[in-house]
């Protein structure tokens, strides 16, 4: 009988330890397998995963890979979180023009789990006058109230600290932010040289002064980052910019009289979440470690705790099968809260369809309510603290943000950096490598790139009301957008046809031969409108012709394996285009074969394909 030693957990004791360089070893021999011959180091560099801003996720973290000291919750460098105690504020948007029904569903969200409201005011959402009607019956004193107004916020801020005098609720009791941000709505509207926007933040500043002269619980300037995510930034530039916005705000501020704490606590910080919780996490804890090296910079290192509000990202979300949203969403919001954010939004899965209906409000409220209150996600103070994946993303991800901030700083600043175009310009070549790993499906979109369902019902919802256009602003972007256009031209042709464009799958040989490869390409085809026939299971040289005749396709693609190819695929080939086919697909290996004029593979640039398959079908773009 075995003693083991009273230490504790021993329960490897009796097992030597595994050094790196040995599991170095053991990862180049199955590498070796597979074709790669690669040893020690650059065995694990084979298997590292590339991620935008030049960052990697290896695939092992050690308690080698350091990372900056962490500190403790409520404590600088605060990148365990702004905050001693875990939890978040539920914050949800409403964008409805009307104030009434804006109303009915403020109440409802607030009875049911919300505690704070984030309104559109002015332009497409409830008119300046119409505040008072949408919070009707609201506690003002209860539940913060954070305004989104652009251009009309100082009137839509004036309109609501009278709400606030008008009802009796005391000044230390009203919370929230008014949502003055300059920059950021001249970088969605591309008028920074335009002089109102110095006059607003004139009127920021001067709205500032009045938060914190009267309302100690009021913030005045939202730093949103969104617009920035939204036009396809990456990590490390959306903090950028955001760093460079709050510090100029904080010139801005300190220059118009408030003191440099009172310039750090009038600013709250607006961040996407996405569905990469590990991203996500490691990004809000980034930004705290960088804004309290801003405060520590300047002075005040008191004041470097970073108020945040974290919203599920729009960039991810899509409007073919929306149902899938709610799982992006559950992952983003799970990443937001474990990376500490102070209060987060969860837009509804059919938020790009239009107004979301109380199914939808209410699985966005809850999706924070489950994490909360019973996965006890807000009882455990930064869950990832001590991950050293976490911890090494988190410090990189700083890293790479800060020398972005310090480009925008040396061209003059965000203003400056926005009217040159270099902000513009960065974040569009990122959208452009990105969008070239969405084309290629090597970041797939499920439901849309992957595993598309053409035979789904549409979700309609009401139509939103049309937010402004504005030229030379920021663009705004989504992961599904080129898709998008291949499938809405494939829902024209089936409008105007009665039938989708159709591509025959010839499978050659038994279903154990055929199976995979023609998965994937009834997949791709899909994913543009492109609805396949399999039918019958297999086709030869004999039956093929005939088979692509009753499909009704115009095009056709050989699925089956290598072996078969080479037996099969020439004569196969031949009899199709015998048939009319006006084009031969196959998926496998490019080669050189007679009668096959292009291939489908694994990482192919799936939207030219797609899109060179419909102009050959003659359906309109």
């Amino acid at each position: 009988m075995t003693v083991l030693p009273d230490d504790g957990l021993s329960l490897a004791a009796e097992f030597p330890d595994a050094a790196h360089e040995e599991w170095q070893r053991l990862v180049a021999g199955v590498l070796r397998k597979s074709g790669k011959d690669v040893s020690g180091a650059a065995a694990e560099d084979a298997l590292a995963t590339a991620l935008d801003d030049g960052l990697a996720a290896r695939p092992l973290y050690t308690a080698r890979d350091s990372a900056p000291g962490t500190g403790y919750p409520g404590f600088a460098p605060y990148v365990r979180g702004s905050r001693p105690l875990g939890g978040w504020d539920v914050r949800q948007r409403h964008e409805r023009p009307e104030p009434g029904r804006t109303n009915e569903a403020v109440l409802a969200d607030l009875e049911n789990g919300v505690t704070s409201l984030w309104l559109t005011v002015g332009g497409p959402g409830v008119p300046v006058t119409g505040l008072a009607r949408a919070l009707d019956g609201v506690y003002l004193d209860l539940a913060a109230v954070v305004l989104d107004a652009g251009g009309e916020t100082p009137a839509a801020a004036r309109e609501l600290l009278r709400l606030y005098e008008e009802r009796g609720v005391p000044r230390d009791t009203a919370h929230g932010n008014l949502g003055a941000d300059p920059l950021g709505l001249a970088a969605r509207t591309g008028a920074t040289a335009d002089p109102a926007t110095d006059a607003y933040l004139a009127e920021a500043a001067d709205l500032a002064r009045r938060c914190h002269d009267g309302y100690p619980g009021l913030r005045a300037l939202t730093v949103d980052a969104l617009p920035y995510h939204e036009a396809g930034a990456s990590a490390a530039q959306e903090l950028g910019t955001s760093l460079a916005t709050g510090v100029a705000y904080l010139r801005t501020l300190t220059g118009a009289g408030l003191t440099l704490g009172g310039a750090f606590g009038q600013l709250e910080f607006r961040y996407a979440a996405t569905a990469d919780q590990f991203l996500t996490i490691a990004k809000l804890r980034a930004a705290r470690r960088l804004w309290a090296r801003v405060a520590e910079a300047a002075g005040a290192p008191e004041s470097g705790a970073q108020r945040q509000h974290a919203v599920t990202s729009t960039v991810m979300m899509t409007r073919r099968d929306p149902y899938v949203n709610m799982l992006r969403t559950t992952l983003a919001t799970l990443g937001a809260g474990v990376g500490g954010a102070d209060a987060v939004t969860v837009l509804p899965f059919d938020h790009e369809l239009g107004l979301p209906d109380a199914f939808a409000r209410r699985i966005a409220r809850n999706t924070s309510s489950i994490l909360l209150e019973e996965s006890h996600l807000g009882r455990v103070v930064d869950p990832a603290g001590g991950s050293w994946y976490v911890e090494r993303l988190t410090a990189e991800l700083a890293d790479a943000a800060w020398a972005f901030f310090q480009e925008l700083e040396r061209a003059g600043g965000q203003q400056a950096a926005l009217r040159s175009g270099l902000v513009g310009d960065r974040i569009a070549a990122t959208w452009k490598e990105r969008g070239k790993r969405l084309a290629t499906r090597r970041e797939p979109v499920t439901g849309v790139s992957e595993f598309p369902h053409l035979a789904e019902k549409p979700v309609e919802r009401e139509p939103a009301p049309e937010a402004p256009r504005y030229e030379g602003g920021l663009p705004r972007v989504r992961r599904d957008e080129a898709y998008e256009a291949l499938r809405a031209r494939s829902d024209a042709h089936l409008a105007a046809t009665g039938t989708r464009p159709r591509v025959f799958i010839a499978a050659l040989g038994p279903a154990s031969a055929h199976t995979a490869r023609t998965a994937f390409a009834s997949n791709l085809f899909q994913a543009g409108g492109v609805e396949p026939v399999h039918d019958p299971e297999s086709v030869d040289a004999a039956t093929a012709a005939d088979a692509f005749a009753r499909s009704g396709a115009t095009v056709a693609c050989l699925c089956s394996s290598d072996a078969l190819y080479e037996a099969q695929a020439e004569e196969v080939a031949k009899a199709l285009k015998s048939a009319g086919a006006d084009q031969v697909f196959l998926a496998g290996r490019p080669g050189e074969r007679a009668g096959v004029d292009a291939y489908v593979f694994a990482g192919c640039d799936a939207v030219a394909v797609l899109s060179s398959v419909l102009d050959r079908m003659g359906v309109a773009a």
